[in-house]
C-alpha cells in the first residue's frame, strides 16, 4: 500500500466526549476525583500514542478512529438439561474498543481482502504493542458503505455513540446524518422512503470541514388532505429545523445540507436525465432505504437507466438557451443597471443642487451646464460618462447596437465605478457650497431686518460699514436690544468678512448659525411691537347698536370695517379728502388692506378732523359712538 501524506490533525482532550445511549453529549459533570483524572489522563495518552503510530504507517489512508461505547453484558445462554446454570458473561472493564476506517478506495495494488487482512494484522499488532487491553476492530471504507448498500445500519449507529480521536470528516458526517436521520424517521416513517449521504464525503473528497450534503426522499403518491407542494414545503421545513438541532446535539460545525424530494419530482428528475440524479444514484449512500433508491442504484449500475431522446434535445437546448439567456443579461445590464447606477445619482445632485430632476435625456447637459461650466466642481469626462450610457441604452433599445460583449460590459460597469465615486465626492462639495452661500443669505437677511428696525427708530439710511457701529449705538445702548446680540450680529459679519477672503470654514458657519435665530426673532418681534403701537394710532374704533367697527387712517386712504366680530369682513375703502372728510366709499378685500398697510408709513400722530365725525354718522347712522382708551 501507498503512503499517503502523514495526517497533521492532533488529538486534544476534548477531542474525546463522553456520550451516552443515543448519542446525547452527558451533562457537565462535577469535578473528578484524583484518581479518575489519573485514569482519564492515562487513557488518552494510551489513545494518543496508538493514533499516532497508526498514522505514522498509513497517514491519510486513516479515515477515522474512534472510541466505542463499553459492551454491555450478556444475558447467559439456557443450560442444558442436566448441567449447571451458566454464569452471566460480564464485560472487561479494562477493555478499550477502538474502531479504525481506512480508505482503500484508491488501493490497486492488492486485493480488497488482501489489502483488509494485511490493514486489520497491522492495527492489531500497534494496539498490542501499546496496551494489551486496547482491542480495535478494522473496517474499510468500501466495506462501511456496502453495509448501508445491504441495510446494515448497526455500525452506522454504533459510530454516532463513538468518541472519535482521529477524524477526516467521515466520522462526522456518519454521526450527525445518523442522528438526523433517527430524529426524521421517528416523526415521519410513513413518508420516508429514502435517505441518503452524498457530496464530496461519498467520492472521496471530504476534509475536516466539508459540508455534509444528505437527500431525503418524501412518499407523496397517496396525499390526500393537502398538495404535493404543501406536503413537501411542510415537511421541509420541519426536517431542516432536525438538521440544527441534531448539529447542537453532536456539537458537530459542518454545514448540513438537506434536500428534500417528493418521489414524483425524484422520478420526473430521473426520467428527465438530471446530471443531478444521476450523481445521487451513483455516489449517494443509504443510511435508510424502504426499496427505492437501491434498486434505482443498481439499475443504473446495470446501464438500465438511460436519458431518452426527449432529455438530450432538453440539455442540448438548455446550454443554447442558457448562452441567449447569457447575452440578454448583458443587454439588461447595459440598458438598465449599468444606465440607471449612474443616472439616477446624477438627478440626485442636481436635486441637491435645488433644480427638479431632469428627464434622462437632458440629464447630460443639465449636470454639464450646472457643475462643468457654472460652478467648475465637476470634470468634463464624468459627464461623457453619462452620455456613453444614454447613448448605449438607446442603441440597445433602438436594435442598432445587436448584442453587448463581457469586454464592453467591463468598461460600462468600471465607468460606473468611477463615475459613482466622483458623485459621492461631488455631493460633499454641493453641500460644502451650499453650507458658505448660506452665510450670505443669513448676511443678507440680518442686515435687511437691521436696516428696518433702523427706519422704525427714525434711521431712513445707513450704508453697511456704519451697520454695526448704528445697531450698537441706537439699540443695544439704549437698552432695546440685549447686549448678547451685539456677539451674534459681530459672529456673522465675520463669517461675511472670511467668506469675502475665501477663508470661511465648517467652524465659522456653525458659530454663526448659532446665534442668528434668537437675533433674528428679537428683531422681528420688536418691530412688530413697535408697528402694533403705531398701528393702533391710526384705527378709530366705534360702536352702532351691539355692533362693533373700525376705520382706519392710512396716510391718504381709509379702510372701513363695519363689523370686526363677522367671520366675513364686508371691507370698504375710501380716500381721505384735503378737509379730512371721507370720499366716495367702494368696495374692498383683506388682500387689498395688507398690501396697502405693507406700504405705507404709519403715521406717529392721527389727527380726526370734523369732516369725519358727519361721514361716520352717514356710515354706521347717527347713534355711532366713538370709543377712546379701548
Amino acid at each position: 500500500m501507498a503512503t499517503k501524506k502523514k495526517s497533521t490533525k492532533k488529538v486534544t482532550p476534548k477531542s474525546i466526549k463522553p456520550v451516552k445511549e443515543g448519542g446525547l453529549p452527558v451533562p457537565s459533570t462535577p469535578k473528578l476525583p484524583p484518581e479518575m483524572e489519573a485514569k482519564l489522563q492515562k487513557l488518552k495518552t494510551k489513545l494518543d500514542k496508538f493514533k499516532d503510530t497508526l498514522l505514522d504507517k498509513f497517514g491519510d489512508y486513516i479515515v477515522g478512529i474512534t472510541l466505542l461505547p463499553p459492551e454491555k453484558a450478556l444475558p447467559p445462554k439456557p443450560a442444558a438439561p442436566g448441567q449447571p446454570a451458566p454464569k452471566e458473561q460480564k464485560p472487561d472493564p479494562n477493555k478499550i474498543s477502538l474502531l479504525v476506517v481506512v480508505d482503500d478506495t484508491t488501493s490497486t495494488k492488492m486485493s480488497k481482502d488482501e489489502l483488509y487482512n494485511k490493514f486489520a494484522g497491522i492495527v492489531k499488532k500497534t494496539a498490542e504493542d501499546v496496551d494489551k487491553d486496547i482491542h480495535t476492530q478494522s473496517i474499510l471504507l468500501t466495506d462501511l458503505w456496502l453495509n448501508c448498500y445491504d441495510a446494515k445500519y448497526d455500525l452506522n449507529k454504533l459510530i454516532s455513540v463513538s468518541a472519535p480521536i482521529h477524524d477526516t470528516g467521515m466520522l462526522a458526517a456518519i454521526k450527525i446524518a445518523e442522528i438526523h436521520k433517527s430524529m426524521v424517521i421517528k416523526k415521519f416513517e410513513k413518508y420516508i422512503l429514502s435517505y441518503v449521504l452524498a457530496g464530496s464525503l461519498t467520492q472521496g473528497k471530504a476534509t475536516p470541514t466539508s459540508d455534509i450534503d444528505v437527500w431525503i426522499v418524501i412518499d407523496d403518491t397517496d396525499v390526500k388532505k393537502m398538495t404535493r407542494a404543501e406536503l413537501k414545503d411542510k415537511l421541509r421545513a420541519i426536517i431542516i429545523g432536525m438538521g440544527a438541532e441534531a448539529g447542537e446535539i453532536t456539537g458537530i460545525k459542518n454545514k448540513l445540507n438537506i434536500q428534500v424530494y417528493i418521489l414524483t419530482d425524484f422520478w420526473d428528475s430521473l426520467k428527465e436525465a438530471n446530471p443531478i440524479i444521476f450523481t445521487l444514484l451513483r455516489d449517494g449512500v443509504p443510511f435508510y432505504d424502504r426499496g427505492i433508491f437501491m434498486p434505482w442504484k443498481q439499475l443504473l449500475r446495470m446501464g438500465r437507466i438511460k436519458p431518452s431522446r426527449e432529455a438530450i434535445d432538453l440539455f442540448m437546448n438548455t446550454g443554447q438557451q442558457s448562452i441567449k439567456r447569457i447575452k440578454k443579461t448583458f443587454e439588461t445590464m447595459g440598458m438598465e443597471d449599468t444606465y440607471y447606477s449612474i443616472l439616477t445619482p446624477s438627478q440626485a445632485a442636481i436635486m441637491l443642487y435645488g433644480l427638479p430632476p431632469p428627464t434622462p435625456r437632458e440629464t447630460p447637459d443639465v449636470l454639464e451646464e450646472i457643475f462643468v461650466k457654472k460652478e467648475k466642481l465637476l470634470e468634463a469626462k464624468y459627464v461623457q460618462i453619462l452620455r456613453d450610457n444614454v447613448q448605449l441604452r438607446k442603441e440597445i433599445e433602438h436594435g442598432t447596437k445587436k448584442g453587448l460583449t463581457g469586454t464592453e460590459l467591463d468598461k460600462y460597469v468600471n465607468n460606473a465605478e468611477e463615475f459613482l465615486k466622483r458623485i459621492d465626492k461631488l455631493f460633499k462639495e454641493i453641500e460644502d457650497m451650499h453650507m458658505k452661500k448660506s452665510v450670505l443669505h443669513l448676511y443678507d437677511e440680518i442686515i435687511t431686518i437691521i436696516r428696518d428696525v433702523l427706519k422704525l427708530e427714525g434711521i431712513e439710511k445707513a450704508q453697511d460699514e456704519e451697520i454695526i457701529k448704528l445697531f450698537e449705538d441706537e439699540l443695544i445702548s439704549t437698552g432695546k436690544v440685549p447686549a448678547r446680540f451685539l456677539r451674534d450680529l459681530n459672529e456673522i459679519v465675520d463669517a461675511k468678512t472670511k467668506f469675502d477672503k475665501k477663508k470661511l470654514t465648517k467652524n465659522d458657519v456653525e458659530k454663526a448659525r448659532k446665534g442668528s435665530g434668537g437675533l433674528i426673532r428679537f428683531l422681528i418681534e420688536y418691530m412688530q411691537r413697535k408697528r402694533g403701537k403705531e398701528f393702533e394710532r391710526a384705527k378709530i374704533r366705534i360702536k352702532h347698536g351691539d355692533v362693533y367697527g373700525e376705520v382706519i387712517l392710512l396716510d391718504t386712504m381709509a379702510f372701513i370695517f363695519p363689523n370686526i366680530d363677522a367671520k366675513d369682513q364686508q371691507i370698504e375703502k375710501a380716500i381721505i379728502n384735503e378737509d379730512g372728510s371721507l370720499g366716495t366709499r367702494e368696495k374692498s378685500t383683506l388682500e387689498e388692506f395688507e398690501k396697502h398697510l405693507a406700504t405705507v408709513k404709519l403715521p406717529k400722530r392721527a389727527f380726526i378732523k370734523e369732516p369725519v365725525f358727519e361721514d361716520l354718522k352717514d356710515i354706521f347712522g347717527k347713534h355711532v359712538e366713538i370709543l377712546i382708551n379701548y
